[in-house]
Formats: structure tokens, sequence, C-alpha cells
């Protein structure tokens, strides 16, 4: 066949081989903490429980004790066996039920995982997520801090199709992958430049500055020799190139201020995951630092993939309360079984909420100035993409009340992501709308 005048040697594009970005296959490609007078920090997390929550289809109200949610009715909070662990935050969490993403509505219930964070919408046939909501509030904010973002999972990196391993997207196409190494971790918040010289350092992203001016001029040459349906691929890799360059001109202001110090006593950066308490907790104690050090305000963390067979968090469930069977059964059980595994799981998100409730910041505390999203995209057993289980934790100083089950369901039903609006205008990012918003989401806010 011909070679068409657009078509191009992919080899004769990547000229920029150090920059460490790859050109997306193309169709047309011949081969297939606040200082003093500064306004104290507004974060924002969201955390993904893969798997679903116990949710019992029965009314005896004997299984109420292991139910997710933690009263039977709307209203102010009572705390049943499975959410215990949250008792003494009741002032600081409200609980949502009924809400969702309609772009997810095509997705199976393990699959819908992939918009959590996004809402996209995902019912068309090429299937494209969207900017996560931690992202748009990095956009606008992440220059304040050493990190525009924290984007942590248990299992690592991008996943797939279905089988998302990370919660945040820069845009359409464009997952970022998640880190879930410890020590990796660690090393990247606080030792970011891996024994090398400072100026050694600068030198690299003058460098790498330079190779990333050179791939934008030739991306923008490659465009007019291209077909309409590469053009968009290529401006979604343009986008990348200019994210990248917003990251090395970020990273070098940072050169010039000091590392933070912390205090790494009872933290054990070598935990496996056959320690799943302490992992977990290693997990969550790493991103209380990184808030703490004022290092990044957005994070995500995804606690267990949707698919995670062939991972040691496939047997997670064996590690921690040595249920006999693949972590995905348990979601399959009922109700003892189910409800002391969403029991387990809350005493570990439990365990940041309360770090953060107890580390002083202005006249209030980290808490009060964080808002935190902890749930999952589907109920258990029913693999429905409908009534999001939701907990909202902090932001008390954000605007936003707390101490009630909030309910949705029927004619008051909302989108998840009015959640999303309330959260993304509450730290700085002034929104209208974000996915299928309808508005803000005033029940939690006075």
């Amino acid at each position: 066949m011909k070679q068409k005048s657009w078509h191009i040697n992919r080899r004769e594009f990547v000229r920029g081989g150090g920059a460490a970005l790859a050109l997306p296959l193309l169709q047309g490609m011949s081969w297939g903490k606040a200082a003093a007078g500064k306004a104290l920090p507004k974060r924002m997390v969201v955390s993904y429980i893969a798997y679903g929550v116990y949710e019992p289809k029965t009314k005896d109200g004997s299984h109420h004790d292991w139910n997710w949610w933690p009263c039977k009715e709307a209203g102010p909070l009572t705390f049943n066996q499975s959410a215990a662990p949250f008792a003494s935050l009741k002032n600081s969490v409200s609980y949502l039920r009924g809400l969702d993403h309609a772009g997810g509505f095509g997705l199976g219930g393990h699959s819908s995982g992939d918009v959590f964070a996004t809402g996209a919408n995902m019912s068309g046939t090429e299937k494209r997520n969207n900017i996560s909501v931690d992202q748009l509030a990095a956009k606008v904010n992440g220059h304040k801090t050493r990190y525009a973002s924290l984007v942590l999972g248990t299992e690592g990196g991008t996943g797939a199709y279905g089988s998302a391993k990370t919660l945040s997207h820069y845009g359409p196409g464009r997952p970022i992958p998640s880190m879930h190494r410890p020590q990796e971790i660690f090393n990247r918040l606080f030792k970011p430049y891996a024994g090398k010289g400072i100026e050694q350092v600068r030198a690299g992203l003058k460098r790498e500055a330079s190779v990333l001016d050179l791939m934008m001029e030739d991306s923008r040459k490659l465009q007019s020799r291209l077909g309409k349906a590469d053009q968009q691929k290529v401006e979604e890799y343009l986008d990348s190139i200019r994210a990248l360059e917003k990251r090395v001109e970020r990273t070098s202001q940072w050169t010039h201020q000091p590392l933070p110090n912390v205090d790494t006593k009872g933290l054990n950066l070598e935990v496996s995951h056959k320690d799943p308490e302490e992992y977990t907790r290693c997990m969550y104690d790493l991103l209380y630092l990184a808030f703490q050090t004022d290092s990044t305000r957005f994070a995500t963390l995804m606690l267990e993939s949707e698919h995670s067979s062939g991972s040691e968090m496939w047997n997670y469930a064996t590690y921690a309360l040595g249920y006999k069977g693949a972590t995905h059964d348990i979601a399959h059980k009922r109700p003892t079984e189910s409800g002391k595994w969403d029991n387990w799981r809350a005493k570990q998100h439990a365990h940041f909420l309360e770090r953060l409730r107890n580390t002083p910041e202005g006249d209030s505390n980290m808490l009060d100035q964080t808002v935190v999203v902890w749930g999952s995209a589907h109920p258990h057993a029913s693999h429905s993409t409908k009534n999001y289980p939701i907990q909202v934790a902090g932001g008390n100083a954000l605007g936003f009340k707390h101490g009630n089950l909030h309910s949705f369901e029927g004619e008051k039903k909302v989108p998840l992501a009015n959640l999303f609006v309330s959260i993304l205008n509450a730290v700085d990012t002034p929104t209208k709308k974000f996915a299928d918003s309808t508005g803000e989401m005033t029940e939690i806010k006075p």
C-alpha cells in the first residue's frame, strides 16, 4: 500500500528520547503546614474500596449490625458494628445514600470503579475517561505545593479499561499511574533527588525542558500532515507535553526550597501486602505526612482494584481476617464475613481521619481543613452500578456540616458529581459543572 502524505514513521517523530513520554499510537502511523500570614491549606482526598460493601437484602433487624450503612434510616447518625470505628468521629462524618454516576450505568459493577472519581460518560462505544476531581483541583491549585497531587494505589500502575488501578486521570485517555510501594512513595515525597547534587538536578531539569520544547515544535509540525482522527490524538499528546512542561517548571522552582524533615518513627517502609493492616496504615500515614508537610493538597488512594486476580491483593481478606477464599468472594458472603471485612476497612480509614483530627492546624485541625471522600462504586453481591456507598468526612472549616445519613433515593435522586462540585468550590477550584452534576450538594453545607 502506498504510504499517504500524512503517514509518519514513529521513529521520525520521537526525537526527544529522554522525556519519558510515549507518543500515542496513531491511525496514521505506518504501524500499529501554613506559614504565618498565609491561609491554611485546603485539601481533598478520594479513597476507594473495591468489591463494594455489605448491604443485606433482608429487613431482618439482626442483619443490620453488619450493614455498611451505620443506621437504618436517614437522619442523625448512630453506629452499628460495621461502622463502629467512626463513632468517635460522628461530628466529622456524613453518609450519602442513593448517589451514583449515570455515565457508568453501562459498565459492569466492578468496572464502574473506573469512573468513581471522574463521573465520565461511558455509554458510548469508545470508552474514554475524563479528568478526575482531584486533578481538576490540582490543575488550578497544584502550583502552591511541591507536588500538584499524590496518586496512590495498593496495586500500582494504571490497569486497563474495566480494571483500573488508579482513580486519577489528567483527561480523556490519560490515566495517572498510582504508586504502591511505600519506600518509593517516601523517596518521591522526601528524597526526590536520589542522592544527586542540586546543581545536577537543575541541569537535568533544564535539559528536559529543552527536549519538551523540541517535542512541542515537532508535534505542531506533525498536525498539518494528519487526518482528523489523528489530529485529536496529537492534541491530547500536546496536552500531555504541556502538563509535563508545567511539572518541570514547578519542580525547578521548588529545587530552591529545602525539603521537609519528617519523623519516620513507627513507619515501616518495607511492609508487604501479607501484613495488610500495617501496609494499609502505612499508605494512609504517607498520605498524612504529605499533607502535614504541605507537600501536596490533593490525593487519591485506591485500596484494591476491582480485578486483583493474580496479585497479592486477591488474598487480602485471608491475610487480614483469616478468611478462606479470595477477597472478591467475601463480597458475596452474608452477613458476618462481609460485615467483618467492612469493619476492618473502616478501622483503617478511621485511623487516618483520627490522625488528621488530632493534628492542630490554625484554630482547628487538619481534618477540618481536609475533605475526604471514601466509598465504592457498587454494593455487595448485586454488581449494580447504582447507589454508591459514600462517606464524606472533614472539611468542617471549609463549610461542611456532618453527623447525618442523607438519602437521595427516589425523587431526591441527585448525581454523585454534585458532591464533587461542592468539594471543588470548597478547595478554591470554582466549578459550576463537573460530569453530570446539576449543582452543589447543599444538604451537607450550612
